[in-house]
């Protein structure tokens, strides 16, 4: 009978650490790999790790691409969150790459470690490289806009751009700046900075047309949910990815971060900001989408609009954010389209604390 081994791996650029444990915890060999391809094949075939070999690697930049490469050379690498490793590293305040790697070894062999990270497939980690990409550009224009606008009220000239979204906005404002030739230049520069980025936005976004004919059904059963458009559609599949891998909605919008963090001991119980441990794009993408709520027509303001009225409108839009991810989980795992009937079903509570802040007769449901 073979004896069943267990290997850790702690992933840097350049090179990684490695320990390998049998069954008993005893280490086998421990040492360096560069971090390559071909590093990690020599390291299997000289020291004859055998096919189906569970390794442990923490999440990182490189996590993904280590995985796919393991698991190309027959091996099992299992993700774990980094979070967790650092809580339950035997000596946390003693690190180094060699005793990383052994703890993770012990940790695998040991079935310590629960929150274990998906790896994506190629083609869904390639739609979620494209939309971290775009959104790094997003947030460069949105820079140069705010510096412009800083720009123009330290000189006293603030209202003058109040809206720059469009080339055409931007070139009257140049124009209204004739008079002031260095304020003039110094504008300019921020607007060839933000048209290079509105640029790359656009590249990214065709890249992003072709890549939703893959999943079209999926995106148009989304888009159903007022508010959500093709972007936050496309983030919401390749966030979730698999959905079957969450038991429950409530799931689904931990791994997004939305659910607040608590604190209960005894008679003591407390909750506290949002825990913003899972997928910060997701998270992001529903917030924005959670702004439609404020408008009268939408199914989620009387919800937004109680929450808005106790606890402030930064609150009740994470709160909405969060009622999304739940909806839209659920849109994905029955394979069904928004239903605003159900969800009155559902918000029957949040109906009742708005009779009562408004000291209205509900009407009678049919």
């Amino acid at each position: 009978m073979t004896t069943r081994w267990y290997m850790g791996l702690d992933v840097h650029s350049k090179s990684s650490a490695f320990a390998v444990a049998d069954q008993e915890g005893k280490t086998v060999v421990r040492g360096e790999v560069a971090t390559t391809w071909d590093g990690l094949r020599r390291l299997r075939e000289e020291y004859g790790i055998s096919e189906g070999t569970p390794v442990a690697l923490e999440a990182g930049t490189m996590a993904f691409w280590v995985s796919r490469a393991l698991a190309s050379l027959g091996l099992e690498p299992v993700v774990i969150d980094s979070y967790e490793v650092r809580r339950k590293a035997h000596r946390p305040t003693q690190k180094s790459d060699r005793r990383d790697a052994r703890e993770l070894c012990e940790g695998l062999r040991c079935g310590m470690y629960r929150t274990m990270v998906h790896v994506p497939d190629p083609r869904m980690g390639s739609l979620r490289e494209t939309l971290s990409r775009r959104r790094h550009f997003v947030r460069l224009g949105t820079s140069e806009v705010n510096a412009v606008k800083h720009l123009l009220r330290s000189r006293g000239l603030g209202p003058l751009a109040r809206s720059l979204t469009t080339d055409t906005s931007w070139e009257r404002l140049i124009s209204r700046l004739s008079p002031d030739e260095e304020l003039r230049s110094e504008v300019a520069r921020h607007r060839a900075l933000w048209r290079c980025a509105r640029e790359q936005v656009g590249g990214l976004e065709r890249r992003l047309a072709e890549a939703q004919n893959a999943y079209a059904e999926d995106v148009r059963r989304l888009q159903t949910v007022p508010g959500v458009g093709p972007i936050v559609a496309l983030t919401t599949l390749a966030f979730l990815s698999d959905v079957s891998r969450f038991p429950s909605a409530k799931r689904a919008a931990s791994y997004a971060g939305l659910v607040p963090s608590t604190h209960q001991s005894g008679d003591h119980d407390a909750h506290g900001r949002i825990t913003k441990r899972g997928s910060g794009e997701l998270r992001a993408m529903l917030c924005e989408a959670a702004h439609h709520a404020r408008r009268p027509d939408h199914p989620l303001n009387p919800y937004f609009s109680v929450l808005c009225a106790r606890k402030g409108y930064r609150i009740a839009v994470v709160a909405v954010a969060h009622r999304l991810c739940r909806i839209l989980y659920a849109m994905l795992r029955d394979r069904k389209d928004f239903d605003v009937e159900r969800l009155r079903i559902e918000m029957g509570p949040f109906e009742k604390k708005i009779v009562r802040l408004y000291r209205l007769r509900p009407e009678p449901r049919a």
